[in-house]
């Protein structure tokens, strides 16, 4: 399984990013998908999910601002952050979401930077 995050840069508080995970590897459209963030000094955390027939969820911290989508022709998970925060800084992953516990399938590949601040 090969998961390759993208997007991530410099962005100002308020402003918007979108991020995008590109899968290999699995049946993708099978699967239930998650986009996670580690922030400095905390614990990796699911920010956003979506289910295999595109039920979506996010965290409390990012609703309203944060938009996940997937698209099975490409085999890629999508990212939509608008409203930036400074808290929102992190390497954002994404992996198979096996529970909404913040569980996941698969090792984590590689994380795309998104840093907040002005």
């Amino acid at each position: 399984v090969q998961l390759q995050a993208s997007g991530g840069g410099l962005v100002q508080p308020g402003g918007s990013l979108t991020l995008s995970c590109a899968t290999s590897g699995i049946i993708f459209n099978i699967y239930d998908m998650g986009w996670y963030r580690q922030a400095p000094g905390k614990q990796r955390e699911l920010v956003a999910g979506i289910t295999s027939s595109g039920n979506t969820k996010a965290a409390d911290s990012v609703k309203g601002r944060f938009t996940i989508s997937r698209d099975n022709d490409k085999n890629t998970v999508y990212l939509q952050m608008a409203s930036l925060k400074p808290e929102d800084t992190g390497v954002y992953y994404c992996n198979g979401m096996r529970d909404w516990d913040g569980t996941t399938r698969w090792r984590w590949g590689q994380g795309t930077l998104v840093t907040v601040s002005s």
